[in-house]
């Protein structure tokens, strides 16, 4: 008997039972099997892991047909309370983001010890013990000081594994991982899929794991379910679906995979150094005269320099120096030493005041549009507020505005619309539009699509690069992706501890890398073995 049976699962807008969401899919998966559900945002795939976990809002979803069988037992027949007790005891979930999911306020270890206090008859002792035995299997360090410890003061790799030790502490029968790597550096993503495996194969418990990050797919999968708009469009063995996929659809998301072949690197055209950083520094925590605080040299002699119209990447774990390097560059947060020249200027030691001439040629795009747009004004009024005050006139940058709109691809009507109203690609889209009003000379983009689908993903890489050739843009490309970085990076400079251990032309930094850390990332990359737009694996 399957461990999960969805059978014909149905779900609707709960105040219009008409209005479907998931169209009567039916999806199998056996003791010790992990079963990989993939398709883009909006395709169904969270929806139908919280209805299987009986945690679809209240007031807005509901499921109006079918049955999701766990161990032979209806779980739409239970009472509110049989189901709380059923999603620790023998089914449970590690969520994508963490920090959400983790209470802020207490310690980690009490927060596993919460789940065992209630589900189970433990002594303190025992349940004591039984959390540092799981601290242990998750692969933590330093067990006792992890439990001690607060969210806030662990790494994202850690608060993950604190994640899977609470979800497997009662050693469900079920485990359902919602995109639990999506955020992660590929190395401290290859960590926590072998966890999940080992756990798994001496837990024997049964894996659904949703994820868009086909790389992912072909890492752990035993058999895949493809969803597109609330529909199951194909399934099968992985190496099926990755070798001869029967739908346009699920080819379409095998052939927007980026390659880490790296692309062919670009004649320089423009002469002109938009970008250059001189053994840049950037020290936190010096101590003062009396106090012996702990230093962390985040950025260590960091050198390079970015010609115009030429894309440099940044690449490395999290933690490398990637992002600090970039919020220097912006000039938001002062480097401890080292020079960076915008254009031939120097910019590093200028005050406030003294930057203002300089951020209109200076833009960033950042990961997340949801937060960098601010959801109380439209599209248009996001777009305009630098070139005013900048001193444009309102109307020119109006008409500006919807040029911007249209060029990014999308209507110059959208702009009296609100965030809200667009998919997470197109909020990236306006991002670029606002980044690109105010005629930048530099465009440093900070993780920018590592959060996208890999269709969305493909089409704003394809569009950075065509704003790129027509406007001869420098872009500063920060990312932990290194099949992104292989496609639209001209250069790329690998950072490792705050220092840069290898740079040069892209085809020969990832194509022949010469440094063990660069060979590890390589190493780690989800998929390396497979290429996927050609739907075969990679030639030995």
């Amino acid at each position: 008997m399957p461990v999960l049976m969805v059978e014909d699962l149905h779900v609707a807008v709960d105040s219009k039972a008409e209005l479907e969401v998931i169209h009567g899919i039916t999806i199998e998966i056996n003791a010790g099997e992990t079963v990989c559900l993939v398709g883009e945002s909006g395709s169904g795939k969270s929806v139908s892991s919280l209805a299987t976990m009986g945690l679809l809002p209240k007031g807005s979803l509901k499921v109006t047909k079918g049955r999701i069988l766990l161990d032979g037992e209806n779980l739409l027949d239970l009472s509110p309370s049989q189901l709380r007790d059923r999603r620790a005891t023998r089914m449970s979930m590690i969520f994508q983001e963490p920090m959400t999911a983790l209470n802020p306020v207490i310690k980690v270890g009490e927060q596993i010890e919460e789940v065992l206090q209630a589900h189970t008859k433990l002594s303190n002792a025992e349940t004591h013990a039984k959390v540092m035995d799981m601290l242990e299997q998750v692969g933590l360090p330093d067990i006792e000081r992890i439990a001690r410890s607060y969210p806030h003061q662990l790494s994202g790799g850690q608060r993950q594994r604190i994640m899977i030790a609470m979800a497997l502490v009662l050693e469900p029968r079920l485990l359902i991982a919602d995109e639990p790597t999506t955020a992660l550096d590929v190395t401290t993503q290859k960590q926590i899929l072998k966890l999940i495996k080992e756990l798994q194969e001496k837990h024997g418990t049964a894996v659904l794991f949703i994820t868009h990050d086909m790389g992912v797919v072909a890492e752990i999968a035993d058999r895949v379910y493809v969803m597109n708009q609330g529909d199951l469009v194909e399934s099968g063995e992985v190496k099926q679906i990755l070798s001869s996929p029967r739908q346009d659809y699920t080819r379409r998301l095998l052939s927007s995979v980026p390659s880490l072949v790296p692309r062919a690197s670009r004649p320089v055209i423009r002469k002109k150094l938009a970008l250059q950083v001189t053994e840049l520094n950037k020290v936190y925590g010096r101590g003062g005269f009396l106090s012996k605080a702990k230093t962390t040299h985040a950025a260590r002699e960091v050198s390079f320099n970015l010609t115009a119209g030429r894309t440099l990447g940044i690449v490395g774990e999290s933690g490398s120096g990637k992002s600090t390097v970039a919020r220097c560059v912006m000039r938001m947060i002062d480097p401890t030493s080292g020079g960076i020249r915008v254009g031939g200027q120097e910019i590093s030691g200028l005050t406030r005041k003294g930057l203002h001439p300089f951020r209109k040629r200076l833009q960033m795009v950042f990961q997340d549009p949801y937060r960098s747009l601010n959801p109380r004004l439209t599209i248009e009024e996001s777009i305009i507020e630098g070139p005013v005050n900048y001193g444009t006139p309102p109307k020119a940058a109006r008409a500006r505005a919807g040029e911007l709109l249209e060029l990014v691809g999308l209507p110059a009507s959208a702009a009296k619309r609100y965030p809200h109203m667009f998919s997470g690609g197109q909020r990236q889209r306006i991002a670029i539009a606002r980044a690109l009003a105010m005629e930048p000379e530099l465009l440093v983009a900070d993780e920018a699509v590592s959060a996208l689908d890999v269709s969305v993903q493909s089409q704003v890489l394809e569009l950075l690069t065509e704003i790129q050739e027509r406007t001869g843009i420098a872009i500063l490309f920060i990312t932990h992706d290194l099949r992104v970085a292989a496609q639209i990076c001209d250069e790329v400079a690998v950072m490792r501890r705050g220092e840069v251990v290898e740079i040069g032309e892209t085809a020969d930094v990832l194509g022949n890398p010469q440094h063990e850390y660069t060979q590890a990332l390589l190493s780690a990359a989800p998929g390396r073995d497979w290429d996927f737009a050609n739907f075969r694996p990679v030639a030995a």
